[in-house]
């Protein structure tokens, strides 16, 4: 769900960049349907995902959570920390968020043919409603949560999760902070290991 940090962490290669936000909406064995550079996309999107799993600023975070949305937290987590690198946005990255939210959108959008239907129609609504740049401010992360919440299957405290951030956004800043740099340390690592396979 963390959308943004997906995307910064692909580094300035496109078909990755697009892998890397798409990555939530594909599932089984790779390369699947897809073409090689987009399926490298999402095996980055899946070494993240499992890198953050096990870090500790990311288990910091998810124990930050109330118990009433801890079974959620690692949900709750990467949002925050999407809005974090879009608040901060002048502290991580040299560019304007605008004009970095704008250049993915024009990447995925020059894809999406090759992306299965039920990605396209999210990714497009993300690029007219601008949900990247929506993130920086906190009644963004309140939109996405209740988004989420009522395309939930079961009933969920996905709604109103922006609470949890504001109790202890000093917490979550600095358990994000820690983690940023170490994933993009793996991230770099990642690229160059993986270019030829």
């Amino acid at each position: 769900m963390n959308f943004l940090a997906h995307a910064v962490l692909a580094g300035d290669d496109p078909a990755l960049i697009v892998g890397g936000v798409v990555g939530d909406w594909i599932k089984g064995p790779l390369p699947g349907a897809l073409p090689p550079d987009l399926a490298r996309g999402v095996a980055l999107h899946r070494a993240i995902d499992s890198h953050a799993e096990t870090h500790p600023a990311f288990c910091r975070s998810r124990n930050r959570m109330s118990p009433a949305r801890r079974r959620y937290a690692g949900v709750l987590v990467d949002i925050f920390y999407d809005h974090l690198l879009a608040r901060d946005w002048a502290e991580h990255r040299n560019d304007a968020l605008a004009a970095y939210c704008a250049g993915v959108y024009r990447e995925i959008a020059g894809r999406l043919g090759e992306l299965p239907a039920p990605a396209t129609d999210v990714l497009r609504r993300m690029a007219s409603e601008d949900w990247l740049q929506s993130y920086a401010g906190i009644d963004g992360i309140a939109d996405v949560l209740r988004r989420m919440s009522r395309r939930a299957r079961q009933p969920n405290p996905l709604a109103g999760g922006e609470a949890e951030f504001v109790a202890a956004a000093a917490g979550f800043a600095e358990d994000f902070n820690a983690w940023l740099g170490d994933a993009r340390h793996f991230a770099a690592g990642w690229r160059p290991a993986t270019a030829n396979r």
